[in-house]
């Protein structure tokens, strides 16, 4: 008896760690979007959460600090792809969103 109430007890415990972890810090650098010849880039500077991307994204480019993940919703739910910092990636027709 005395066992399960100590589990239960670290249970809440680790539960409210993570239902008090402040907002995602921004990442220090730029994502950079490129969509077509005749539009200036948009430029995203020191991304934080879910960003939606231009309807026309193209290509996206990733100097920030920390890993971007591309997704194919505007929400930044579902499957991703991670684009490390200092990389780029092509951007599927469609694409949604991006996180850092």
């Amino acid at each position: 008896m005395r066992r399960s109430f100590i589990t239960c007890a670290l249970l809440a415990a680790v539960a409210g760690v993570g239902l008090t972890a402040g907002p995602a810090a921004a990442a220090d650098g730029e994502v950079t979007v490129f969509q077509t010849e005749l539009q200036p880039l948009t430029v995203y500077k020191d991304p934080a959460g879910c960003q939606k991307l231009p309807a026309a994204a193209h290509v996206l480019n990733n100097t920030t600090d920390r890993p971007v993940r591309i997704y194919g919703d505007p929400f930044c739910l579902g499957p991703s792809l991670v684009v490390p910092p200092g990389h780029g990636s092509h951007v599927a027709p469609g694409s949604g969103s991006f996180s850092v």
